[in-house]
């Protein structure tokens, strides 16, 4: 059964990457970010700044290929399937990623440790909340 799916986005990012070769990812924990609501959604941002982290799911909408399988980046001679990464290169390009909030101003949000592209579409922002005890996590081929 095949369903049509849309959304709105409420939001983008203001990053200061352009383009995807632009992401230092071993220095993107640094990088300090904005997230910009819409102004119709300002009031659901209510009690968010009360979180330390906060989890931020977008559209990638710059990428045009999807692939069935991956070589994750720092990880020599692994190939894995797509749904075993993170790789932007999926069926449905839509991101999660767990950032640091640091401070919100209104409909702005400024976070650290974001890896998108200025522009992205933001679908939802939700509080970031642990529900598992992270000792008991299994990490799959990333352990080895």
């Amino acid at each position: 059964m095949t369903v049509d799916v849309s959304y709105t986005p409420i939001g983008h990012v203001r990053s200061p990457y352009d383009s995807p070769a632009d992401v230092p990812h071993d220095e993107v924990d640094e990088t300090t970010s904005e997230i910009v609501l819409e102004m119709e959604y300002e009031r659901g941002l209510d009690g968010l700044e009360e979180f330390s982290h906060i989890v931020i799911v977008a559209h990638l909408d710059e990428v045009e290929v999807a692939q069935l399988t991956s070589r994750p980046p720092h990880a020599d001679d692994v190939e894995v399937g797509v749904f075993a990464t993170r790789s932007p290169h999926r069926p449905n390009p839509i991101a999660q990623t767990v950032v640091e909030l640091y401070n919100r101003d209104g409909r702005r949000l400024t976070v650290k440790g974001l890896d998108l592209l200025d522009g992205t579409p933001v679908l939802d922002v939700k509080p970031y909340v642990p529900s598992v005890d992270n000792d008991h996590l299994e990490l799959g081929w990333l352990d080895d």
